[in-house]
């Protein structure tokens, strides 16, 4: 190793160190659930986990993983249109789009490459992509490697200078409208009715990442898209089997036959890495089919967090608004969100405090993320903690 860099890399390690910002990996040694075992902490209620409907270790996913493992091997150990595809990609993806109400979909190791491979391909020269400023890191990578497009971001949905910013690409083709569905660290909807009316006004085409909002959003938890009506009016929608289905890995992007078929041809991820792993395409499926068979979960989801938002709001919190299943508290500066944080994990709950950069400087905020498997019980003990920790740091009054 060179010795300078090294010096450098230590140095800057050193320095997040002192400020209070060095982030710390903690080590589960039990399945993801509402409660986990943990080396650093001993048994936690979990509160920053995407496992929002408690499918990471429900038994029918676990075993259809297990039984694609032996069916399968570990992999196809190369690129699917190189050594070929096996069939339960071919079934996950046909299954993904008839879930989403779309003509087909095409899976991807994570939503990262998913969106990432997705406007390089579609945008070229002359193309236009406009932007919520808040969207996904991914989303932000996606769009930087189109390079050749124009890029233009709009202040968070803010809908006059979305149409300002349509009006200024106009002679542009195509024009892509790309936002989350569910803000990850905000916990709020984009305004799709008005995205989609504008899009439709300026002859755009919608791009909705919904990796938070599938299985969390929607009467049957088909999305942001499902919540709003709006099934069959979004051109594209990309996701993740990583978070509400399953909790594996794996990402996808749906839409028209034309699409995935040019993106099976072009993308580059899908060109240039690995499939998703078998066994994750079968507890994807099997996760999948068990939310079509329990819609019941979201309204626990749904119940679960409003719960737990009065909760916050009863001993003195003021999250962020929002109908989603995260809960953001805004604490001001970085150290002092994983200050919280780890007082919260002395106490037995395990929340992550964020920071710059994934927030803006003086936004650091404890993103809380509700489960439809946690317990009125786990929920009230989490609360008591928050309610402890609150007074100590002096965000609460005292007793």
């Amino acid at each position: 190793m060179n010795q300078a860099f090294e010096a450098k890399l230590r140095g800057d390690l050193e320095s997040l160190k002192r400020a209070g910002t060095y982030k710390r990996l903690r080590h589960i040694t039990t399945p993801m659930a509402p409660e986990v075992r943990m080396e650093e902490a001993g048994d936690v209620i979990v509160l920053s986990s995407n496992n929002y409907l408690g499918l990471a270790d429900q038994s029918e996913v676990v075993e259809a993983g297990k039984r694609g493992l032996d069916q399968y091997g570990a992999g196809t150990a190369s690129v699917r249109f190189i050594c070929g595809t096996f069939d339960i990609h071919r079934t996950l993806e046909e299954r993904i789009a008839a879930f989403l109400g779309t003509d087909a979909s095409l899976s991807y190791v994570a939503c990262w490459n998913a969106n990432t491979g997705l406007f390089a391909t579609i945008c070229d020269q002359g193309s236009a992509i406009v932007s919520d400023e808040l969207n996904h890191a991914s989303i932000i990578d996606g769009v930087r490697l189109a390079s050749k497009a124009r890029r233009e971001r709009y202040k968070h949905s803010d809908m006059q200078q979305l149409r300002e910013k349509l009006e200024a690409v106009k002679e542009c083709f195509p024009i892509v409208v790309v936002t989350d569905g569910v803000f990850s660290m905000e916990g709020d909807l984009a305004k799709l009715p008005e995205i989609v009316g504008l899009a439709k006004e300026y002859g755009a085409i919608v791009v909705v990442d919904d990796s938070h909002g599938t299985g969390v959003m929607g009467k049957t938890g088909r999305g942001t898209i499902e919540h709003y009506d709006l099934t069959g009016k979004v051109d594209v929608i990309t996701g993740t089997l990583g978070k509400a289905l399953g909790g594996a890995a794996g990402g996808f992007v749906a839409g028209s036959a034309a699409l995935i078929d040019t993106l099976i041809q072009r993308s580059r991820p899908q060109l240039f890495s690995n499939a998703l792993p078998a066994t994750v395409a079968c507890s994807s499926l099997a996760a999948i089919d068990y939310l079509d068979s329990h819609p019941e979960l979201v309204g626990i989801l749904r119940e679960n967090t409003a719960y737990f938002r009065a909760g916050l709001e009863r001993i003195g919190y003021r999250p962020l608004p929002g109908e989603s299943a995260i809960v953001p508290i805004i604490v001001g500066e970085t150290a002092f969100a994983i200050t919280i944080s780890d007082a919260l994990l002395k106490r037995g709950v395990f929340v992550t405090g964020f920071g710059f950069p994934v927030v803006p400087e003086g936004t650091a905020r404890i993103r809380v993320q509700i489960s439809a498997a946690l317990t009125k019980d786990e929920m009230d003990r989490a609360l008591s903690a928050f309610e402890d920790v609150g007074k100590a740091v002096g965000i609460l009054g005292k007793p």
